[in-house]
């Protein structure tokens, strides 16, 4: 990882789920973030025991770079 690759997580907001089940981004996030009316985001959920603990929103243009990452070392284990 080089200096300018920092990771972190922060609290950004509180949002609630309305009746139709829906949240808001807040507007200050999504033009902070770059996030436009259409983007495609992949949700991805943790459990703890059979529980949600967490949920977790990724731009679908970044999933297949995420995924191959993570996939590339076992693929190449593999091949050993």
């Amino acid at each position: 990882m080089t200096e300018n690759d920092q990771q972190y997580c922060s609290v950004e907001a509180i949002v609630t789920v309305d009746e139709r089940g829906q949240m808001v981004l807040p507007k200050d996030f999504r033009s902070r973030t770059g996030i436009k009316p259409g983007d495609k985001f992949a949700l991805v959920s943790f459990a703890n025991d059979d529980q949600l603990c967490c949920i977790s929103l990724i731009r679908v243009g970044k999933l297949g770079i995420m995924i191959k990452e993570i996939l590339h070392p076992v693929i190449a284990q593999l091949g050993e």
